[in-house]
Order: structure tokens, then sequence, then C-alpha cells
């Protein structure tokens, strides 16, 4: 039992927990500045560039569909800012005319070009393949220690590792003049704090994450995790730094439950086949959610004050 788990489960339930994390961390600073669906529309807009990458480059490799995506990520930053200012238009219709427009482009690409010899479509951009990442060649709790074993990891583990890494230490390294600028941005200009380029490195942040957990996990619980675990946190407490450790245990327990009920669940209930992974994360995430809504203790002082650090 020990190593059908450790060859069939583990890695799939890693890579989930390791991509919510990583989209949660940034999803709190995102959700206290009322900016939440920039990571939707992240999620969303690294298609196309992934789609180019391809045509450009020929293959899905690790570092071309990378490099496409966040150059997407970063266009449509830039593309949401120039229509707020240039435009005169509110930040919401902003990002809802360049997240349309983007992601139907990149569902277009793909609907007009040859992407058959490879896996990329527009399923597996939706909710990725966290089913099939597994680690065929261990043998039990024995391989975390064979390097023969361990060269034959999903390279996706690897990146999202990596990524959320990058977020954890971005985060604590920047912690401070985050909250300051989150919280009180007249003071953080008093202070000489670089408000609109602390603004640009948080979503670059959260675009890094999306564009790691993309073609692992699909854009589904990319969503879900940057807006239901924050917002279930912040239903729990007052304090930001304790919400920050709700969210985190929020979306680690999404990925887990998530992954065991996709492939279990089922069979309790009499039936035959599997569901999605990326699915159920995004649906236990959102339960999660409606919970903390029904009973979380400060679920009644929402619009009372924007919290503390």
């Amino acid at each position: 039992m020990g190593a059908e788990f450790v060859q069939l489960s583990l890695t799939p339930i890693l890579i989930g927990v390791l991509a919510s994390i990583a989209c949660a961390l940034p999803g709190n600073f995102l959700l206290m500045r009322r900016q939440a669906l920039i990571g939707d529309a992240i999620s969303h807009v690294v298609l196309p560039g992934i789609v180019l990458a391809f045509l450009v480059s020929g293959t899905i490799a690790a570092v071309p569909m990378l490099l496409g995506a966040g150059a997407a990520a970063v266009i449509a930053v830039a593309l949401i800012e120039a229509i707020k200012r240039l435009g005169r238009i509110e930040a919401g219709a902003a990002m809802g005319v360049v997240f349309t427009t983007l992601f139907a482009g990149g569902v277009l690409m793909l609907e007009r070009t040859d992407t058959s010899g490879v896996h990329l479509d527009v399923e597996h951009a939706l909710m990725g393949s966290l089913e099939s990442l597994i680690w065929l060649e261990a043998d039990g709790w024995a391989s975390l220690t064979d390097p023969a074993a361990l060269a034959g990891l999903p390279p996706e583990l690897g990146r999202i590792a990596i990524a959320c890494l990058i977020v954890v230490v971005l985060t604590w390294l920047f912690w401070r003049p985050l909250v300051l600028t989150t919280f009180d941005e007249g003071f953080a200009r008093t202070i000489g704090l670089p408000v609109a380029a602390i603004g640009f490195g948080l979503v670059v942040a959260a675009a890094v994450a999306a564009v790691a957990a993309f073609d692992a996990v699909g854009s589904i619980i990319v969503i879900a995790m940057f807006i239901c675990p924050p917002a279930a946190a912040r239903l729990m407490t007052d304090r930001f730094g304790v919400q920050v450790a709700w969210s985190i245990a929020f979306a680690t327990l999404s990925a887990i439950v998530g992954y065991v009920f996709a492939g279990y669940g089922p069979l309790w209930f009499g039936l035959y086949d599997a569901v999605s992974a990326a699915g159920m994360i995004a649906t236990v995430s959102g339960v999660i959610l409606a919970l903390a809504c029904l009973f979380a203790p400060r679920r009644r002082r929402l619009g009372e004050g924007r919290g503390s650090a």
C-alpha cells in the first residue's frame, strides 16, 4: 500500500500543495488590495503565450513555455494598467477587456494550429494533468533517498517547488513594504516607498506562481487558490499575519482533500470513474470558503475595516 501511494499519489499531491501555496501567498495581498481578479486574469492570459512559444520553438519544453507564458502575463498586466490610466476605465472593466481578449486569442490559436502531436489543448489548459504526474520509478518510501529513483521524478515537481520557494522568499524579504503599501498607501508614499514598483512586483510574483502551476494543474486550481484560501482566511481573523497562515493551511487542505476525493470519492458513492483532480481541489476550496462564510468568527465584520498587520 505504501509503495502504491508513493508511486501514484505522492507527487501529484505535493505538486498540488506547492501550487496552491504559491498562489495563495500573493493572493492574500491581492485580496486586501481589492485586486483578486488579477490572479484570475493572469491564469488565463498565459495561454496565448504558451501557444506562441510552442509555435516558435516547436516544443513544449519547460523553458520556452515558461518564457512565453511569463511574457504574456507581463504584457497583460501592462495592458490593464495602460487601459486604466489612458482610458480612465475602472480596474474591473480593464481586466475584463484584457482577460477575454487574450484568452479568446489563445483558444483561437489552439483551434487553428496543429497541436495534436503534443499534450496541449483547451482541456489541458483548464484542468492540467495532475493525475498523470506519477512517479513510476518509485518503489516505496525508500525511493526518497535513492538517487536513481529521484531522477525519475516528474519535472513539474521541481519547477513548482522552485516557484513556490521564490514566492515564499520574496514574501519574507518584502513583507513590511508589501504590508505598508497594502494597508496604508499614503503613509508608504510619505516614507519614500516605491508604491507603484512594489505593486508591479507583487503582480509579477503572482504571475510566476501562475505560470509555474499552469502546465501541471491548469488554470482552474490557479484561479481558485488565488481567491478562495485568502478569502476564507480573512473570515477567520483580523490579523494579517495570522490570515496568511490560515490561507496556507486552507490551500494545503484543499489540495490534499481534493485529490483524495477525486480518486476515491466516486467509489464511496458506488461509482466507478474518478473525477478531475483539479476540478475537485477547486471545489473543496470553494466549500471551505462557504463554510467560513457561515461559521468563521469574523464573518460579520467584513466592511468594518481592512484589518491590521
